[in-house]
């Protein structure tokens, strides 16, 4: 069984993240996007879910998988690599770094904010950057 989850982490914002300050993702037409239903899940549960619980319900969501399958689907969902959260719009493009913290339960920093700037001078955490967009 895979895992993206991290434990005493901080993911900062990508190298080429074009926001200088965390942007709440935009909803463009009637489908929320990965970044839309990602944002709603961790920004007002910080520290509830894991990456895991996060990536996997997104793709519930976008892929009508009901709530009595989840559990088979998960398992299913994880039996191979999935792209962590270092690959997650919010990382990469609106802004917003990802704690995880010693349980792997994760919560949204906006790059403009003071905690933000503690987390990335904490030296307790590993760090590590959201990916680029574009190759070097």
């Amino acid at each position: 069984m895979h895992t993206t989850n991290y434990f005493d982490t901080f993911i900062s914002v990508a190298d080429d993240c074009p926001a200088d300050k965390a942007e709440v993702p935009a909803v463009k037409g009637d489908k929320k996007t990965v970044a839309n239903l990602q944002f709603d899940m961790l920004i007002d549960n910080p520290y509830k879910y894991t990456s895991d619980d996060v990536l996997f319900k997104v793709h519930a969501l976008r892929n009508g998988i009901g709530t009595s399958a989840q559990k088979a689907e998960r398992e299913k969902f994880f039996s191979k690599g999935q792209p962590c959260m270092r690959c997650s719009p919010l990382t990469k493009r609106y802004g917003w770094g990802v704690h995880a913290d010693s349980k792997g339960r994760i919560a949204l920093y906006a790059i403009d904010s003071p905690e933000y700037k503690k987390l990335i001078a904490d030296k307790k955490l590993t760090h590590t950057k959201g990916m680029r967009s574009k190759r070097a």
